[in-house]
């Protein structure tokens, strides 16, 4: 990949990681776009390490938004009086577990369909139906994160697990069962941030090494430059995206459902025609 082609995914991918729209279907299908002729071997063996380096970006994006938290989960760590930060720690280990058991067992299956811009354009649509549904039928959101239960916390994550599919988003699941559980939409969005975090430092863990080892002239680099802009993006979103669903508590989701609806669409066609 050239400088431009990694400046031009690390943008998507930034924007597109914490809204509710899919960055692996949007990071799948933006070289289709272009008509970029990547390396069928870099798609195959490389594109996932170097994805995760970007996603790592987005880690520390989410790090510094919400650092005041996640230093006060640190410190309930060492004092159990700090009961409110020690639960939210429980509440995102449980919410964890299913995307990493998960995405251990089928990581060789989901490799294979990673990179096809078909299923990642089909399961885009799925997401757009499961976002406008899944607010649809909810009730107002009256709860907070505390409120939660430890089982309402492993459905959300179970609900997370999706993401492990190109096309569905990690951030509109995980919302879309926060909803479920009776959560507010602000809520609803800081606990699927808080989410993500974990998952992707762990994901970074199993894959970063094999950028080490992959040979790929200029891979390392290119994907910490990526990773870089992707952060600054990511920061940018969920600055943007908190705000959105602090001030729209109905119909939030709307939008990013009709966006999926057409893109996803659009793809698919000129995949089929």
């Amino acid at each position: 990949m050239t400088f431009f082609q990694t400046l031009i995914i690390a943008i998507v991918q930034g924007i597109t990681e914490l809204f509710p729209v899919s960055s692996v279907a949007h990071s799948v299908i933006t070289p289709y776009i272009f008509h970029w002729n990547l390396d069928p071997e870099f798609l195959n063996v490389n594109f996932l390490p170097f994805m995760v380096m970007l996603h790592l970006g987005t880690a520390l994006a989410l790090f510094t938004y919400f650092g005041r938290e996640w230093i006060d989960i640190v410190k309930s760590v060492f004092d159990p009086r700090q009961k409110s930060s020690r639960k939210l720690l429980k509440l995102i280990i449980i919410g964890s577990i299913p995307a990493g058991l998960i995405g251990v067992i089928l990581e060789k299956p989901l490799i294979n369909i990673f990179s096809n811009v078909t299923s990642a354009s089909f399961f885009l649509i799925i997401n757009g139906f499961l976002l406008f549904f899944g607010e649809k039928m909810r009730r107002h959101g009256t709860r907070e994160i505390k409120n939660l239960t430890y089982r309402q916390a492993f459905v959300i994550g179970l609900f997370q697990s999706l993401a492990l599919l190109p096309g569905f988003s990690r951030s509109g699941a995980s919302m879309t069962a926060g909803f479920m559980a009776n959560l507010k939409h602000e809520e609803s969005a800081r606990f699927s941030m808080l989410l993500a975090t974990p998952i992707i430092v762990g994901a970074s863990l199993l894959e970063l090494p094999k950028l080490f080892k992959s040979g790929v002239h200029g891979l390392l680099q290119m994907s910490l430059t990526g990773g870089l802009f992707a952060g600054l993006f990511a920061y940018i979103s969920v600055w943007i995206l908190m705000r959105w669903f602090k001030k729209n508590e109905i119909n939030a989701m709307r939008p990013f459902a009709y966006y999926c609806w057409i893109v996803g669409g659009i793809i698919l066609l000129t995949r089929i025609l």
